[in-house]
């Protein structure tokens, strides 16, 4: 029997249409390091249609790829907005990549124009030779050396955004995009290999916004107060379409915050003081540097009524610090690029006691509606949600990929589901504990130890600011942990000291012997810690590392 429903398709111009319809004068505001730019969603919507516009005019067309290398602003929205709103793909480009890297997924996606910040035209200067797609480099905002952008002139045509879109006409009647076309194309990280590209559709786009709505909607919780959600996106624009905050908040009517090049903890307490967001979003080390600093430069805070952290794990003290200084919970989730990303979310359940909050906040939290999500044993047996049985996530859904551009990646899926690389265990409720990656878990005398684990031990110490720890060959247990520690300036730490407070923390075999203090510790593109560099740069003899031998009550 059919349904009586009208098949409406969803797509990136219903998310602009609702938006800029429902919510004219929200804002978008793009700090500029002292004030912010300030936009309405009606003005940013017209200015969309116009991008759109201009676009067509230089002859981009439906499916056609146009990147974009930006920080988080109001014009990088306008092309979240517009470009897939055309019925073209929008390619975001992540501003840290190496250039050989850089150049690769340009030239792999095809992409036939880039819009560029200004700052960032040295960057990709030096790849576009290699890149014969690109015809079109449109800037935003000033070109610190003129002779980069007159270099870029030789190979393309160069033309100013604004001046862009001033003279274009807008887009009036969108385009009928089928709703499983490609909306945009984002990038794994390629810690190892080149990264490979994941498509998302209009559907995938639409659905996963839809998911995060809750995150977004304090309007619809405060009813007489009738105060809505200040967000402010720190998470950068170029990883995961920014875990689907621009589009939920666009979908919410939220105040959006845009920090462009200002992600350093300085300036973004001075964001916070000066336009009050309620929420934020951005990965642990972001989080981690914003509290370092409210230590000593006492901030208002009070506006945020929650912290959302992704991308790696969340160290517990790091969660317990912001909950009991500032009354800030933060709450995790998972996911990754291939999943759009978000897939959990650390929500304790209702009338949780406030003494039992953290206990929930830190883990990876439960699975969203309209995800599924198993684990499985090495023998690709389903285990149970016990809280104890460990296995690899699979996920599968309509915003978890089924594939990667170009057809690669095959060993990456199981029957319909997407193996993810992260070793976890799920309890009777459902939430979800990361316990390693599977390249990162270390095999020590046949038992499995915890990096995760163990560097949020480390990082509980009060003089640690971060930790790192990777597996290191071992003679007689194959491996052991290396703890790579970075100490908080103006402090002193032994190692017998750590080793002291980490005896109360963890079982005794679990203690590193082998310690490495370093100025800081390498991290991946989207913020991650940089293990592969790590193991590198041990096997390369690079670190000072202080090793102290093992008691027999430690074996």
């Amino acid at each position: 029997m059919e349904s009586t429903m009208q098949q409406g398709a969803l797509t990136v111009a219903g998310i602009l249409r609702y938006g800029s319809q429902a919510f004219p004068d929200a804002e978008v505001i793009t700090y500029d390091g002292t004030d912010g730019v300030r936009a309405c969603f009606s003005e940013v919507a017209e200015r969309a249609a116009r991008l759109a516009g201009a676009l067509a005019g230089i002859g981009i067309s439906p499916s056609d790829r146009v990147g974009t290398f930006c920080f988080n602003h109001q014009q990088h929205l306008e092309a979240y907005l517009g470009i897939p709103a055309m019925g073209a793909v929008i390619h975001t480009l992540n501003l840290r990549l190496a250039p050989d890297q850089l150049g690769y997924v340009i030239d792999d996606a095809g992409d036939r124009a880039i819009i560029a910040d200004g700052m960032m035209l040295p960057q990709l200067a030096q790849v576009l030779e290699a890149c014969p797609s690109v015809a079109t480099v449109i800037v935003v905002g000033a070109t610190a050396d003129a002779a980069i952008k007159e270099q870029i002139a030789k190979r393309c045509k160069v033309l100013d955004y604004e001046e862009f879109l001033r003279d274009a006409a807008p887009v009036v009647e969108w385009p009928d995009v089928v709703e499983t076309d490609a909306a945009m194309i984002c990038y794994s990280s390629g810690t190892t290999g080149n990264p490979k590209g994941v498509v998302y559709s209009h559907r995938s786009t639409y659905l996963h916004a839809i998911s995060a709505l809750p995150l977004y909607s304090q309007r619809s919780w405060n009813i007489l107060e009738s105060k809505g959600d200040v967000a402010l996106i720190v998470v950068p624009m170029f990883h995961a379409a920014a875990w689907g905050a621009p589009y939920a908040c666009w979908f919410t009517g939220s105040t959006m915050i845009m920090p462009g090049r200002f992600l350093q903890a300085e300036p973004l307490a001075a964001m916070i003081e000066r336009f009050h967001p309620t929420l934020s979003s951005g990965v642990p080390t972001i989080w981690n540097d914003l509290l370092n600093y409210l230590e000593s430069h006492p901030t208002d805070v009070s506006s945020l009524r929650m912290l959302t952290s992704g991308g790696s794990a969340t160290p517990r003290s790091l969660i317990e610090t912001y909950l009991e200084h500032y009354n800030i919970p933060v709450v995790s989730g998972w996911g990754m690029t291939e999943t759009s990303p978000v897939c959990t979310l650390a929500i304790p359940p209702s009338g949780t006691p406030r003494e039992r909050l953290v206990d929930y906040l830190a883990t990876a939290g439960k699975v969203v509606p309209g995800v599924e999500l198993r684990i499985v044993d090495d023998q690709q047996q389903v285990q149970p949600w016990d809280g104890k049985a460990l296995g690899e996530i699979e996920v599968r859904g309509p915003w978890i990929t089924a594939g990667y551009l170009g057809g690669r990646g095959g060993e990456n899926f199981d029957d319909g589901w997407l193996r993810t690389g992260d070793i976890a265990t799920v309890d009777r409720e459902g939430y979800v504990r990361i316990v390693d990656r599977t390249k990162d878990v270390i095999k020590s005398g046949g038992e499995w130890i915890s990096s995760i684990e163990l560097e949020n031990a480390i990082m509980a110490h009060p003089k640690v600011a971060e930790a790192a720890v990777i597996a290191v060959p071992d003679d007689r247990w194959f491996e052991r942990p290396l703890a790579f520690v970075v100490v908080k300036p103006g402090e002193d730490l032994e190692v017998g000291e750590l080793r002291d407070f980490l005896a109360t923390r963890i079982v005794k075999w679990w203690l590193p012997e082998r310690f490495s203090f370093v100025e800081a510790i390498p991290r991946t593109s989207v913020g991650k810690f940089h293990k592969k560099v790590l193991r590198e740069g041990y096997q390369a003899g690079n670190y000072a590392i202080h090793e102290v031998k093992r008691t027999q009550s430690e074996e």
